[in-house]
């Protein structure tokens, strides 16, 4: 028996890297995999052809079961169609991982508005769509009376946690995924959806020329995302962890620290004054990462 027997499982960006790394994972241990992958280069322009077929290929081949899908989900058809793979195709839904993106990196005076917003457009959007289809359908669900055991695997990053130098868009749009993130978990579980992401550091096409001298592969990564994605999960949501290699990490993100409270309006320099005070009590911050 495989952790995830008889789920069906959407993979986005599946066709390399760390999506196909999940995209097999998952097949392993028995989930009907949707392998999406629109087939773009790493700036996320058109390449010469989409490898999701391959990555079907790969699944099928070890006995497993999977289709590809090669729609934009950054689009509301393509997530729409997306969504409609895996319900026309095994009449089911149980879990959705985006890990669809790219990189435009720039220092901040020399990025562009087409940089910026083609980043956004694929990292932040091509979460929400694919999780807005999705959402609907497990609602739709639990209002018929078949309640599910949903999970959403998002792929944020150690720069939307921590900052990267020269990567402006990226990094804010990765740490717009962890906001969704968590205003997802907090609104879906009425339905019995959990959500999560995962900040992955793993040596890929799209971080080779980041992170010199990694040697962590996406399957190392992987088992933590079939984990998340599986029924044994319960309980766990609205956490962000970081996977690299052997090590996990559950991250804790923003929350009150150092407080002080006059009761009335301060001067700007009054203003100041407390917020030094607070800050000598504070944790530093952890470096931006390139910084």
């Amino acid at each position: 028996m495989g952790l995830c027997d008889g789920r069906v499982v959407i993979v986005t960006g599946g066709g390399r890297g760390l999506g196909r790394a999940h995209a097999l994972a998952f097949a392993a241990e028995g989930a009907r995999v949707v392998v999406n992958d629109l087939g773009v280069g790493l700036d996320g322009r058109p390449g010469p052809d989409s490898p999701a077929a391959r990555v079907v290929e790969e699944i099928t081949a070890a006995g497993g079961e999977a289709v590809a899908h090669g729609g934009d989900i950054a689009t509301t058809e393509g997530a729409g169609s997306l969504v409609a793979a895996a319900l026309d195709t095994y009449g089911r839904l149980d879990t959705l991982v985006s890990n669809a993106g790219f990189l435009r990196d720039r220092m901040l005076v020399n990025l562009d508005e087409e940089d910026w917003d083609a980043v956004m457009r694929v990292h932040v959007k091509g979460h929400f769509l694919p999780l807005r289809h999705a959402a609907a359908h497990w609602r739709a669900e639990t209002k018929a009376g078949r309640a599910p055991e949903a999970r959403v695997v998002h792929t944020t990053s150690g720069a939307g946690l921590l900052g990267s130098v020269g990567q402006g868009n990226y990094a804010a749009a990765k740490a717009g995924i962890v906001g969704l993130t968590l205003v997802a978990a907090a609104e879906l579980a009425r339905y019995g959806v959990q959500v999560n992401a995962i900040a992955p550091a793993a040596r890929t096409r799209m971080t080779e020329q980041v992170f010199d001298g990694l040697d962590a592969l996406p399957e190392d990564v992987s088992p933590l995302v079939v984990w998340l994605g599986s029924a044994d999960s319960a309980g766990v949501t609205g956490r962000v962890f970081e996977a690299e290699g052997g090590r996990l990490t559950v991250m804790e993100g923003w929350r009150q620290g150092p407080t002080e409270d006059k009761g009335a309006r301060r001067t700007p320099a009054e203003a100041g004054e407390t917020a030094r005070k607070l800050l000598e009590r504070s944790e530093p911050p952890s470096p931006v990462y390139g910084a």
